[in-house]
């Protein structure tokens, strides 16, 4: 299963400047998510008859909290009272990192982790500030065109775009 943060604010507010923040610092929009009674997000995915159930299984299919039922209802309902989520899924402890600083920061109600210890990591980001590729340099075929717009409009003349 994939690491997972989730943290519960008492307002959507808080949570919407939380996750533009994540997003602001980089972390991919389909890997942040807000769940809220008016923006349900993924929730809304679900298949049931309301949106109590949708919230529901939402939570319970994140954290696996089929043994405790309960839990997922009790985060549906402060949902259904004006409370919302964030969910982040990092790539990596980099972004693990990051996302609990930046959740923390956002002062949530409530914080909870999934599978945060796996060593199956995606490396999304490096350990280290700098580029580990410098420069990047292509060798053209013998017979490639010698200017990119030639490259790019095959078929029309080199003069037709040329300042000469």
């Amino acid at each position: 299963m994939s690491a997972v943060l989730l943290a519960v604010f008492s307002d959507v507010e808080a949570a919407e400047r939380a996750r533009v923040r994540l997003v602001s610092d980089g972390f991919p929009t389909d890997r942040v998510d807000l769940t809220a009674l008016t923006t349900p997000g993924r929730a809304d995915c679900q298949p049931a008859r309301s949106a109590h159930e949708r919230f529901a299984q939402y939570f319970g299919a994140l954290f696996a909290l089929a043994a405790s039922a309960l839990r997922a209802n009790q985060f549906a309902e402060r949902i259904e009272h004006g409370a919302a989520a964030v969910t982040v899924l990092p790539r990596g402890a980099v972004e693990l990192e990051r996302a609990s600083t930046l959740l923390e920061r956002a002062r949530p109600d409530e914080v909870m982790q999934r599978d945060i210890e796996q060593r199956n990591w995606e490396f999304a980001a490096a350990p280290h500030e700098s580029t580990w590729i410098r420069s990047l340099w292509l060798e053209p075929p013998a017979d490639a065109p010698h200017c990119i717009y030639c490259r790019m409009f095959p078929g029309t003349s080199h003069q037709a775009h040329s300042t000469h």
